[in-house]
């Protein structure tokens, strides 16, 4: 009899070691614990370490307290100047009140993601392609201020929201491409206007400088054959003086201008409108006799009857017209 009482003492004793091993838990430092007792929260939150629950009764939930780094899936959307683009992001964030996170939401990291991904692509339709290229900082200030807005009342905190990477299409990437190259060809042609503009007005002050010492001039020309001479090569540099090459067109000006002259005084008017006719030459280039030189022409029948006038002097004969020479 004292047997079975012994027994049944030890078999109740091991059994409630059980039980209150079952109740044991041990919360670590990053976490916190939530008890709902028979489905109602208590009040207070377990804090890391040993804890005890009610096996049967209480049910702890450990909300993590580390800051969570969670991929946005990568978005579709458009901008505001019509470009397709697709947009992936980073979100941190953190559990500030673990009741909140417990009681307020069903999950908070779901109910995160999905608001991460709504205002990304909210985000994309309200900016320009330059500032999801080049203004991100302004794009992550907002994504943080859309999202955190209705993560507090979860007690989510978020810390930081960063864009990723913006892709383009194939045909967008090549436009830009374009356009920085005409963008650089442009500077690179600016900058090429601007040294020439400097070296022509360095130029022109060496220019005027060399005009009031010729001999400078000579001494640049001594140089440049230096320069030319100094490496082995067969190249012959011959000076040849500007002045020579002014004397020349000159020279060559003037007969041009006395051929006009001679051209403008080959036909001399005579008297009576008669006009002297330039001499035919024969095969040896000798000029016609003077009794085969042609008539002048006279056009005094021609002209209608008119008042008596002053009777002019008698006109040569044709023997002793001049010729006109060229």
């Amino acid at each position: 009899m004292v047997e079975g009482l012994v027994i049944a003492l030890v078999v109740v004793l091991c059994f409630g070691a059980l039980y209150v091993a079952s109740g044991a838990r041990v919360i670590r430092q990053y976490e916190r614990g939530v008890v709902l007792r028979l489905g109602r929260l208590r009040d207070d939150v377990r804090l890391p370490g040993f804890t005890m629950v009610v096996p049967g009764i209480d049910r702890l939930r450990k909300v993590n307290m580390q800051i969570v780094t969670m991929p946005v899936p990568a978005q579709d959307g458009i901008t505001r100047d019509n470009v397709t683009v697709r947009v992936d992001a980073v979100i941190y964030f953190k559990v500030v009140d673990p009741t909140n996170a417990v009681i307020a939401v069903e999950d908070y990291r779901f109910a995160v993601s999905q608001m991460a991904q709504t205002s990304l692509r909210s985000i994309i339709g309200k900016s320009d392609l330059d500032d999801l290229l080049s203004n991100r900082e302004k794009l992550n200030q907002g994504l943080e201020v859309m999202i955190d807005s209705p993560a507090v009342s979860w007690g989510v905190q978020i810390d930081r929201v960063e864009i990723k990477d913006v892709s383009l299409p194939e045909t967008m990437k090549r436009s830009m491409a374009r356009q920085a190259e005409a963008d650089r060809e442009r500077r690179a042609r600016v900058i090429n206007a601007d040294a020439e503009l400097q070296a022509s007005k360095k130029l022109a002050q060496a220019a005027g400088e060399m005009s009031e010492q010729p001999a400078a001039l000579q001494l640049r020309l001594l140089q440049t054959i230096v320069a030319v001479a100094a490496e082995k090569n067969s190249t012959l540099v011959l000076p040849f003086p500007v002045e020579l090459l002014r004397f020349l067109e000159r020279a060559q000006q003037q007969p041009a201008v006395e051929g006009a002259d001679t051209g403008r005084t080959g036909r001399q008017p005579l008297v009576n409108g008669a006009t002297a006719q330039p001499p035919s030459s024969s095969g040896n280039g000798s000029p016609l006799p003077e009794d085969e030189a042609p008539l002048p022409e006279t056009r005094a029948s021609e002209e209608p009857a008119v008042p008596p006038a002053p009777t002019p002097p008698a006109a040569p004969s044709p023997a002793e017209q001049p010729f006109a020479h060229h």
